[in-house]
């Protein structure tokens, strides 16, 4: 056996006794990440981590970033939450108050960089998932009863 054919032989003979002992450790990763993957690392980026424990029926504060030209102010918005809807990402919470006698709706995305920050002024004690019998009624029949437990 001449010298090339021997180190060549021993390297075959080395790799041979390495092949095994790489299949049976632990599952190579490409480094690829699948579509699913990608959007749930960029969701969990984007969620807020300082929200408070909102529950239908609680009166919060929400600051509304407002754009004016090029200054920007926050407007706070106050009324009772009357829906909360989704969850993650894309949960929304809907506020209602009165203004003027006229009955006022939004809704709010809670993880969206327009919305600045959320105090729960009064907790809410409520019996229901959903608050729209609100929208019929009117004066002091609108007032929800406050919670003192949570």
């Amino acid at each position: 056996m001449t010298a090339p054919e021997a180190a060549a032989s021993e390297t075959a003979a080395a790799t041979a006794t390495e092949a095994p002992a790489a299949t049976t450790a632990v599952k190579i990763t490409t480094g690829r990440r699948s579509a699913r993957e990608l959007l749930d690392a960029f969701e969990a980026e984007q969620l807020k981590a300082d929200l408070p424990e909102i529950y239908v029926g609680d009166t919060v504060k929400v600051g509304v970033r407002i754009r004016e030209g090029n200054k920007e102010r926050i407007q706070p918005y106050e009324g009772v939450v009357i829906a909360k809807r989704h969850g993650g990402l894309n949960e929304t919470i809907t506020v209602r108050r009165i203004f003027q006698g006229i009955g006022v709706e939004r809704v709010f995305m809670l993880h969206s960089p327009q919305v600045a920050s959320i105090q729960v002024e009064r907790r809410g004690k409520v019996r229901r998932a959903k608050l729209f019998y609100l929208r019929d009624r009117v004066g002091k029949a609108t007032r929800v009863k406050q919670r003192f437990d949570r």
